[in-house]
């Protein structure tokens, strides 16, 4: 039983109770109850031996439901994320996601969810994270996406999306990982991308993509913050733009298994952090400035099957590239 120390003041005790009273007896806001429970009766059994009770933010001796976080707004609680992962959910994508308009959270990740992305998905505008990947999701990107302003990771690859890349994307100011590896995007990668301030992680390979690096980085200043860009397994073609010595802050630039020709422009090689370069299974020619080999930092250089002049040499040993966890970091 709670007791409070005889020397306690009246006035923190009326507080305490109050507090009290305020924990036990907050509701969860209606509109959430139901959402989440049209969710719960759409995912299958997989999720509904976990989701116990009928308020997804727990009721008395009821814990919250696994996967569910809840935080309080004045009277009220609200679902502010949303966890359903790696647990075999088939079917559509759960419109009723869409009626949670609090949810800064939401991950769907490696499930076999079908369909496309309802377009009220733009209700969402207190999104920060959107993890849909590893599912078999399909049709276009919806342009609403444009709307969650407050995005800062999306999560889309390993999926069956079609369609032209929207450039809706660039209107997400705080966008720092775009990840829309291994899908059916065709047409050009817009390169309205570059004006995101805050970008630092672009992953569109393993597409149907093409156009120039040159036509990807025509605006002036562009991609100011990206360390790692992934263009690899597309149709891209002409050469590597000496202006991609500006992105000073790339890492990594992976642009195996396209069609790019072309020499190697020696200013590649004072692009400060460039740790990363794979030019592999292109049609690239001449010679690997002497400068690469000099470089401080590239630990792997993979040339493999151009038409670079006898004696070029690539550095390091080459392996698949996987993602570091700062780059899923959320």
């Amino acid at each position: 039983m709670f007791r409070l120390p005889v020397s306690t003041p009246f006035s923190l005790v009326i507080l305490l109770l109050f507090l009290l009273n305020v924990a036990v007896h907050c509701k969860t806001l209606k509109r959430d109850v139901k959402a989440l429970n049209e969710i719960k009766a759409s995912l299958g059994w997989r999720v509904v031996y976990a989701w116990v009770g009928d308020d997804p933010c727990g009721d008395g001796d009821l814990p919250a439901w696994s996967g569910v976080t809840c935080s309080t707004q004045g009277d009220y609680r609200v679902v502010t994320e949303l966890e359903v992962y790696a647990v075999s959910i088939v079917g559509p994508f759960p419109t009723a996601v869409t009626n949670l308009l609090d949810l800064t959270r939401l991950d769907l990740h490696n499930n076999k969810l079908t369909g496309p992305i309802p377009p009220q998905i733009g209700r969402l505008k207190r999104l920060r994270i959107l993890n849909l990947r590893w599912n078999k999701l399909q049709d276009v990107i919806p342009p609403e996406i444009g709307e969650l302003k407050r995005l800062t990771h999306l999560y889309l690859s390993f999926n069956s999306f079609k369609g032209e890349i929207p450039r809706e994307l660039a209107n997400l100011p705080e966008l720092q990982y775009l990840h829309l590896h291994q899908n059916r995007f065709i047409g050009r990668i817009p390169a309205e991308l570059g004006t995101l301030q805050k970008l630092r992680h672009l992953d569109v390979g393993d597409n149907h993509l093409v156009g120039t690096i040159r036509e990807l980085i025509r605006i002036e200043g562009c991609f100011p913050a990206l360390r790692n860009l992934y263009l690899n397994n597309n149709y891209l073609t002409g050469g590597l733009p000496a202006q991609l010595a500006n992105l000073t802050n790339l890492e990594i630039l992976h642009l195996s298994y396209n069609k790019m020709s072309g020499i190697v422009p020696p200013g590649l090689a004072h692009i400060p952090k460039l740790t990363y370069l794979y030019l592999d299974h292109n049609q690239f020619s001449g010679r690997i400035p002497d400068a690469f080999y000099k470089h401080p930092y590239l630990k792997e250089l993979y040339i493999e099957g151009n038409a670079f002049k006898p004696g070029v040499n690539p550095i390091g040993i080459h392996k698949v590239l996987e993602l570091a966890d700062s780059d899923m970091l959320f």
